[in-house]
Order: structure tokens, then C-alpha cells, then sequence
């Protein structure tokens, strides 16, 4: 019999409706859930605690809000990336650091993270703000692998996500069943993001805990111990 405490429920739409899902909204998608990221973000960036001249992935970097702040921090000299799956988040993205003035600072690439397509220890850290969720349960392990693939040892990886650490939450289980009954439209769900990183060999050094749309969510910073 299925513990809901400790199981982590499928995603059931293929990935051409995920790309289609975040085409749709890509133009709401600030208003819709931007707003309501934007603490969670902030506090995953100032864990991250990105350096000058460092080389950073952005992965699901949507409107591109993230890669705004990730460019100012790695300055002229050194360079951040981004991967989505979405055509229209990335035009949106592109856009937002064109009118910031720093697309020269950032590479976007359109495309799906279980296969990154960057070098292996390319990078000093990784940011993946609530996209890891979206993933299917037998996908997270082999997305995190290719991050700790692609990050140097002694890399940082910051992962935000709703959570199923914390014990009973009444509006976590709300969501979790409108989740398996309209998997198209609420179609992520709350994961174990230590346990996740763990798996694969991060070494979780940072955890916080917060709240979006009064959900748990982790915020947590690991390295890649090599």
C-alpha cells in the first residue's frame, strides 16, 4: 500500500505538453507565480552566493528573472548559461537581459536538462529554481547526476522546490490531489530535495525551509564533494 508521506507522485504529461503548457503562459507567468517565487528565489540566490568571474547554469531559467541577477553578480568577467524547455520563456528571457544590457554576459540554450549539453566540471555553480518538481520521479536522479557531471569539484548547486520534508501540511495534501486529478494543469508536486541530492552524491551543506502559495518549500545548497 502506497505511504503518502513518503512517495513522491508521477508526472503523467510528456514533455511536448510541458512545452506547451509554459508556451501558453509564458506572458502571464510573472503574475501568475513570479510574484509569488520572488522570496524564495531571492534567499536560493543569496545562498548560492555567486563570485565575480564565476561560470554559472541557470537550469528552467523561464522569464528570466534569475539570470538577471546571476549575470550582475559574475560581472564582465565571467559568464552564466541557461537551458529551458520552452521556446517562448526563453524569447522572454532573452528579452529581459537584452533590455538590461547584459545579454553579453549570458549564453541560452533551448532544450531539455535530463541531457545537458555542456562539458563535464564546466561549472562553479548551478541554480534550479522550482523546475526540478517538474521532472518525473525516475527523471530527478538523472538531472541531478548531470549537474554534478557538469560542476567542478567543489561546485555549488542551489535547488528550490516544493517539499515533502516538514511533516503534515494541509494545503500540501490539497495540492497533491488536485495534482493526481488535473495533472495537466497543477503539474508539478512536492519532492524530497535532500534526499534527492543525496542520492547522487551532493553533500547538502545549506537547508532552509520556507513557504509559496503557503506550501513548504526546501531551499538548499550542496556541493559536488568530486
Amino acid at each position: 500500500m502506497e505511504n503518502k508521506d513518503t512517495e513522491i507522485s508521477r508526472i503523467t504529461r510528456s514533455k511536448d505538453e510541458a512545452r506547451d503548457i509554459y508556451d501558453k503562459i509564458s506572458k502571464l507567468y510573472d503574475l501568475l507565480e513570479g510574484v509569488w517565487e520572488k522570496k524564495a528565489k531571492e534567499t536560493g540566490l543569496a545562498k548560492l552566493a555567486v563570485e565575480e568571474g564565476e561560470r554559472v547554469l541557470e537550469i528552467g531559467f523561464g522569464t528570466g528573472y534569475s539570470l538577471v541577477a546571476l549575470a550582475k553578480s559574475v560581472g564582465a568577467s565571467g559568464k552564466v548559461y541557461g537551458i529551458d524547455i520552452s521556446p517562448r520563456m526563453f524569447n522572454i528571457g532573452a528579452a529581459r537581459l537584452r533590455a538590461g544590457g547584459l545579454k553579453a554576459r549570458v549564453e541560452l540554450t533551448l532544450g531539455d536538462a535530463v541531457e545537458l549539453p555542456y562539458k563535464n566540471a564546466f561549472f562553479d555553480a548551478v541554480f534550479m529554481s522550482f523546475t526540478l518538481e517538474l521532472f518525473d520521479t525516475p527523471e530527478i536522479p538523472l538531472v541531478l547526476s548531470e549537474c554534478k557531471r557538469v560542476l567542478k569539484k567543489g561546485g555549488r548547486i542551489c535547488v528550490i522546490s516544493l517539499s515533502k520534508t516538514g511533516g503534515r501540511s494541509r494545503m500540501r495534501e490539497l495540492y497533491e490531489w488536485g495534482h493526481q486529478r488535473f495533472p495537466r494543469l497543477l503539474d508539478c508536486r512536492p519532492i524530497f530535495v535532500q534526499e534527492a541530492l543525496k542520492v547522487v552524491g551532493f553533500q547538502c551543506l545549506d537547508i532552509n525551509m520556507a513557504t509559496v502559495f503557503w506550501m513548504p518549500v526546501e531551499i538548499v545548497v550542496a556541493i559536488n564533494p568530486g
